[in-house]
């Protein structure tokens, strides 16, 4: 267990506003805006936990609460996950794609500029939040956090217990399409990505960001790499951490280029 790990126990700041964006309970998100009159850049932000229903948005809110006090509006997302209904693939995955068109469609409500959306997500959500970018064109940047940015690696590895197995209904010889579909190595993304990972992540190990960056720019995506010595999986997700700086810089460079 590595120093960011509490942030798991940590109650986060209050949101601004609770939001549904479907009927289902799952299907909502948690609004903080800035102070001062927008519109405001927008970061979308997707938690982790493996895509399983015991993990939910609540870590994530420090993150948000953070980046609320530098001037951007966050909606920290929640959706269906594996044990809930409709969860796994697709319909985790539909839920994020709601989500984005809901706010896309309320942008003037709250308050958002519309051109200036980034979609970020940690671990499982990185993997979320790079298949949006792919699927939705209007996504302009991207950044996972300690992503599993490589479907097919992580059932090779049998990642949490094979947690893409049952997030994907099935092995790569059962239902190749879905890993098709969903893996973030294998589509391709316009959007502008970044891939920060802690040297330390003994959870998803950081040759994922490595090998996909590398894998990204040679099939010319615009893809870099933030490598953060001494940080292992949370410290990219605690405001806390020293790693923290390097996250902030490359979330304030996105939203000024989304």
């Amino acid at each position: 267990m590595t120093q960011g790990d509490d942030i798991l126990s940590l109650a986060a700041p209050k949101a601004d506003a609770r939001v549904a964006y479907g009927s289902d309970e799952n299907q909502f998100v948690d609004l903080r805006l800035p102070k001062g009159t927008g519109p405001h850049p927008l970061a979308m932000i997707v938690h982790g936990g493996y895509w399983r229903a015991k993990y939910d948005l609540g870590y994530m809110g420090h993150l948000c609460a953070a980046l609320t006090a530098k001037g951007v509006a966050t909606v920290n997302v929640e959706y269906r996950r594996v044990g809930n209904a409709g969860g796994g693939w697709p319909g985790t995955f539909a839920d994020i794609r709601a989500a984005y068109q809901f706010l896309l469609q309320n942008a003037r409500k709250y308050e958002f500029d519309a051109k200036r959306v980034l979609v970020m997500g940690h671990s499982a959500g990185g993997q979320l939040a790079l298949c949006l970018a792919a699927h939705e064109t209007g996504v302009t940047a991207a950044i996972s956090l300690a992503g599993v940015v490589d479907l097919q690696r992580a059932y090779e590895l049998h990642l949490s217990n094979d947690a893409v197995v049952e997030f994907l209904g099935g092995t790569p010889a059962e239902v190749g399409d879905h890993y098709r579909e969903a893996d973030p190595m294998r589509l391709v993304i316009a959007a502008r990505q970044w891939l920060v990972h802690g040297a330390e992540d003994d959870v998803v190990p950081a040759a994922f960001s490595k090998d996909y960056v590398r894998a990204k720019v040679k099939r010319k995506e615009d893809a870099r790499l933030v490598e953060i010595a001494g940080a292992g999986h949370f410290e990219v997700v605690d405001p806390r951490a020293a790693a923290w700086k390097d996250v902030e810089r490359v979330v304030m460079d996105a939203a000024k280029k989304a």
